[in-house]
């Protein structure tokens, strides 16, 4: 009889109930949820037990009913229960990929010969650390544990490293792997369009790099002064599968001039907006912690 009555009052979450269970001692106090007001004899687990969830979203999620006391024979059962409950909430948040596409820098033999208004790149990793503020702010939007892609630009990075005498691919991995991301590099506008549509689910898509309007100038100033010879073109937005992003997936170049042309194309093609800027970015403001500005306006 007591079983059937934890069954019936147990976390029938359609109807509050301020039902009991009958004590198992004389002295034993008579508990309720403290928020939905459900019986939670059976809820109690041991310290030996909550060791073992220090590692889920248990602790986060349900911290007052893991912290009630000692753990009756039954809590297991309640344990797999808030388990389920707890997997089936996260498993659609952590199920989304979040993609940060990531150009490379010129190399400054080259900017050193051009008038000082136009020169780029004085520091080698504003589109890295621009990246990295960026996947910092989607953990803190979404989840601590979402999944992200980081698809790089490895010939921009190997090739400034050499210019500058600095272990930047090394760098950039240690990185990926401190803030648990998957790297892709990649060397060609095909294997970064491959990296692309082997995803599922992408929530949000980035673009941190050199542009026009055109097109995500992937290199920029390696081997010819001012000049890309890997770039994604708005025309090529074509062979990137359609259903790789999500129903409510949001999207944004950090290049210049992506919002004069390339946002309508990507509109057109994938049924959502890309913001872009209409004008040139600034990264001067990744010293303060912040992503690039636009000198002119973002428009979708």
């Amino acid at each position: 009889m007591r079983q059937d009555s934890i069954r019936k009052n147990l976390f029938v979450l359609r109807r509050p109930s301020r039902d009991f269970i009958p004590p198992t001692e004389p002295n034993d106090p008579i508990r309720f949820h403290p928020f939905r007001q459900f019986p939670i004899e059976s809820c109690f687990l041991s310290a030996k037990s909550r060791k073992h969830l220090k590692s889920s979203f248990l602790d986060s999620l349900f911290p007052s009913i893991l912290d009630l006391g000692e753990r009756p024979p039954h809590s297991l059962g309640v344990r797999a229960i808030l388990t389920m409950v707890v997997i089936s909430l996260c498993s659609p948040i952590l199920a989304q990929e979040h993609a940060i596409l990531c150009g490379g820098p010129a190399l400054r033999k080259w900017e050193e010969l051009r008038v000082e208004k136009d020169r780029h790149d004085r520091w080698w990793a504003n589109f890295i650390r621009a990246s990295t503020l960026r996947m910092d702010e989607l953990r803190k939007a979404y989840h601590e544990q979402i999944q992200i892609t980081w698809i790089v630009y490895r010939d921009g990075y190997a090739q400034r490293g050499q210019e500058d005498k600095k272990p930047y691919i090394r760098w950039i991995e240690e990185q990926a792997l401190k803030r648990q991301v998957k790297l892709v590099w990649f060397s060609t506008s095909a294997q970064a369009i491959k990296a692309l549509n082997s995803l599922n689910q992408i929530t949000t898509f980035d673009y941190f790099g050199h542009s026009n309007r055109y097109c995500f100038m992937l290199d920029y100033g390696s081997d010819v002064m001012a000049v890309s010879q890997v770039w994604l073109h708005q025309n090529d937005l074509q062979k990137i599968r359609r259903r790789i992003f999500s129903p409510n997936a949001f999207a944004q170049s950090w290049g210049c001039h992506t919002g004069e042309s390339m946002s309508a194309a990507w509109r057109q093609r994938f049924g959502f907006p890309l913001v872009g800027a209409k004008g040139k970015t600034d990264y001067s403001v990744l010293s303060q912690g912040e992503l690039p500005t636009v000198t002119g306006k973002w428009i979708r």
